[in-house]
């Protein structure tokens, strides 16, 4: 049995701490030695919190009708016709808005959701934000649908795929039906639990390329998060089997950061330039390529995130691409 002061930490957040808050809350409300004042402004900032709150619910429900998550309103403006040729247009379907409403409904769960504040704030001392999110199983992401997997990539299937920095693996099972068997690597020990329990083969981040090669290799946000970008497409391009495809999605502006590092920065540097995301798509596209890769196709999607308290969801900007080997 494990019993290292980090074991012990998490099976108590695991097990105990929900119930002991749960079991403390109503004592520790009432008998906090604070002013009259405090307690104004932390009820008044709670209600502020949950008004905002429904505030850009509004929002996101008109930023959901309108379409703007999949529509890019300057592809013309693309300088490079071969990429403009190359665009596929994705759209809301039932598995996304099924994620976004239940992310909407666990943001109202206000005791859970005061109690993964509580326990972020403990948490925090011996952990990482991904680690946290693995322990409290909250902070899914989402990527692209089964629909929209098979539309990009034109119902592929194959024997091997693998998923690079595949978090708890939500994103991964948008794939998994179309493998044989699926692998993935991921730097964090609570999710690499989580993938191995969704019967994801997790394999070592310095070794996953020995058991290749792979029909697919996936990189959903992971380019802009990796310390070392460059060497991971090269690694994938000797892993990859000569028919198969390399899926990226990639934010954008690209903002990188690497949680592991103290600096949190990359010690490679990808030739992303560009002030619009036109022009910066264009550039990732051929940083891309200069490692001897191909685009296939490409698309713009929400990235999600499961909310908070603060906001039921969070979304950033996604370009999803397909590339194969170089001719």
């Amino acid at each position: 049995m494990n019993s290292s002061p980090l074991s012990f930490i998490r099976n108590f957040a695991q097990v105990l701490l929900p119930l002991v808050l749960f079991c403390s809350l109503p004592h520790i409300l009432n008998n906090l030695t604070v002013t009259m004042a405090v307690r104004r402004n932390y009820r008044s900032s709670l209600v502020a919190t949950i008004i905002n709150k429904i505030s850009e619910e509004e929002e996101l429900s008109n930023l959901i009708k309108s379409g703007v998550w999949y529509a890019v309103k300057n592809l013309k403006n693309i300088s490079d016709e071969g990429i403009v040729g190359k665009f596929e247009q994705l759209s809301l379907d039932a598995e996304t808005d099924m994620f976004i409403k239940r992310s909407i409904e666990r943001s109202d769960w206000l005791f859970t959701q005061l109690y993964h504040n509580f326990a972020k704030a403990v948490l925090s001392w011996f952990y990482t934000q991904t680690d946290i999110n693995a322990i409290l199983n909250r902070g899914t992401m989402f990527v692209l649908s089964r629909d929209q997997f098979i539309q990009m990539t034109d119902n592929f299937t194959g024997e091997k795929l693998i998923d690079l920095g595949a978090g708890d693996g939500r994103p991964t099972m948008a794939m998994f039906s179309s493998f044989e068997e699926v692998y993935a690597t991921e730097t964090s020990a609570p999710m690499r639990k989580i993938l191995s329990a969704n019967k994801i083969k997790v394999l070592e981040i310095e070794k996953w390329q020995n058991s290749g090669p792979y029909d697919m290799i996936s990189m959903l946000n992971l380019l802009d998060r990796a310390s070392t970008p460059i060497t991971i497409l090269n690694t994938a391009k000797q892993a990859l089997k000569p028919q198969g495809l390399l899926l990226i999605a990639l934010v954008l502006p690209f903002k990188p950061y690497v949680e592991a590092s103290p600096t949190h920065r990359p010690t490679e540097l990808m030739d992303i330039k560009g002030k619009t995301e036109e022009e910066q798509l264009v550039s990732a596209v051929q940083a891309i390529q200069a490692q001897g890769f191909r685009q296939v196709k490409w698309s713009k999607l929400p990235y999600l995130c499961e909310g908070d308290l603060s906001q039921s969801v969070y979304h950033l900007t996604d370009y999803i691409m397909v590339f194969k080997h170089q001719d």
